[in-house]
């Protein structure tokens, strides 16, 4: 089987690609995830790119499954991806594709995404094509007209997880953040830091803040409550820097 993963960019359906655009017309079934009744916007986004691209093949839904929050967090999420792994092999167990299958993918298959690790796990193994997008990085400086690195600086790339475990990064001058529900720039305790953070990037829901740390901090987490209770999911990401860096 060929396996195409295509990233699909950060919401804005300008953002697919041609690339992309051609991959999905020529795949002969297009696997399409459901993740519950508060995320059905994001399955209705995939739908629209489907529908814009020309795309004439097959449609395979199938449900995402949930992690089990009582174990250990390595353990859990590779539980989690042989569980999507086999919802993959059960929706195409009653599919006889005579070319590729494509998957959609929320931003870019390479960063912060699992889709990769998750196809290894099938069996037989498939041809995998990965088509780039756009990705949440690169809407966030784009949306407030930002650099992505300080000059000749250094970059780190990070989840909140790691954040809070961990602090800042040695010999980083940009720190970016990702997969942080629970706003982790809390925990680093400096006056020295400005943040520019975006939720919904690239959609028509898009928020954006920034400024000082100490001052935006508050801002932001109260938006950020908001706007999940009001859309039901929310995917956001920021980045810090230290005051008067170019």
């Amino acid at each position: 089987m060929d396996l195409w993963l295509i990233g699909i960019g950060t919401g804005n359906p300008e953002h697919v690609t041609l690339e992309a655009q051609r991959a999905l017309r020529e795949a002969a079934v297009i696997l399409v995830p459901r993740k519950g009744p508060d995320k059905s916007d994001l399955a209705g986004l995939r739908h629209r790119i489907i529908r814009d691209a020309g795309a004439e093949g097959q449609i395979v839904e199938f449900d995402y499954p949930t992690r089990d929050p009582a174990i250990p967090y390595k353990q859990r999420v590779r539980a989690w991806h042989d569980e999507i792994a086999r919802r993959w092999t059960a929706a195409l167990s009653d599919v006889a594709p005579a070319g590729a299958v494509a998957l959609l993918v929320w931003g870019d298959p390479s960063l912060y995404d699992s889709t990769l690790r998750i196809a290894s796990r099938l069996s037989p193994a498939p041809a995998i094509k990965v088509v780039p997008g756009i990705t949440a990085l690169q809407a966030l400086t784009a949306a407030h007209g930002l650099t992505f690195n300080t000059l000749a600086g250094a970059v780190t790339v990070t989840t909140g997880r790691r954040l809070r475990e961990h602090g800042w990064p040695e010999r980083t001058e940009t720190l970016i953040v990702m997969l942080d529900g629970e706003c982790s720039f809390q925990t680093l305790g400096r006056d020295d830091l400005h943040i520019w953070w975006g939720a919904y990037l690239g959609m028509p829901e898009q928020i954006l803040d920034h400024g000082p740390l100490a001052e935006a901090a508050p801002r932001i987490i109260e938006t950020r409550a908001a706007a999940r209770a009001a859309h039901g999911w929310i995917m956001d990401t920021y980045l810090l820097r230290p005051k008067g860096l170019e």
